[in-house]
């Protein structure tokens, strides 16, 4: 009797180890999931970043490869269609297939673009080419961020909507999503105007 009273204790023991380390490996293992997917939010946040940025410069190479002379000043200037904002983000062509943008614009240029990579083209068909190329380069990575190309025009009384020396401003910019509701730091720089949290990236240009 003794010896089987003395079983029965140490079973009951046992079990309770036992559901104590289930107990607290299931903890451990919670928070290394909780972690691991912090850690893929906050690298898909630094590759929207880091992708913006290559598509700025690459952007900013591309308005000095197509810059010419002023007429009426000393430096260079680009076309006027580049500061149409209806020519990036696809605003201006059509898809009725409901897909992707990348999937639905680029995987071929559209009729009502001219592609300067096979045929001569004006300056503003450049401008409109080069728009819907970066355009493409973004929807490959983050289809939510949006481009646009501003001036701060130093003369106003030429006919270049950036005249020579001015200052050209490629801006991206995206929605972020908060964790778990968790408000940030937020620069007022990025969200002005904005009705949600977003990030940008600014890249400054003088030809």
């Amino acid at each position: 009797m003794k010896k089987n009273a003395h079983i029965k204790q140490m079973f009951g023991v046992g079990m309770i180890e036992i559901l104590v380390t289930v107990f607290i490996l299931s903890v451990g293992i919670l928070g290394v999931a909780s972690l691991q997917f912090i850690g893929t939010f906050t690298n898909a946040e630094a590759m929207n970043r880091s992708q913006s940025v290559l598509i700025a410069q690459q952007f900013s190479e591309r308005l000095r490869a197509n810059s010419s002379m002023s007429t009426s000043g000393d430096g260079l200037v680009v076309s006027n269609t580049y500061f149409d904002s209806n020519i990036y983000n696809f605003s201006n062509v059509t898809c009725l297939s409901g897909s992707n943008n990348f999937d639905c614009f680029c995987l071929s240029v559209p009729a009502t673009i001219k592609d300067c990579n096979s045929n001569q083209c004006t300056d503003a068909e450049f401008a409109e080419f080069d728009a819907y190329e970066m355009s493409c380069a973004i929807a490959a990575n983050n289809p939510n961020v949006e481009l646009s190309l501003t001036c701060s025009d130093n003369d106003n009384l030429d006919g270049d909507s950036c005249s020579a020396g001015s200052r050209h401003t490629i801006l991206l910019k995206w929605p972020i999503q908060q964790w778990q509701n968790i408000s940030g730091v937020l620069n007022s720089e990025c969200n002005t105007e904005e009705t949600s949290p977003h990030d940008r990236v600014i890249l400054d240009v003088t030809l």
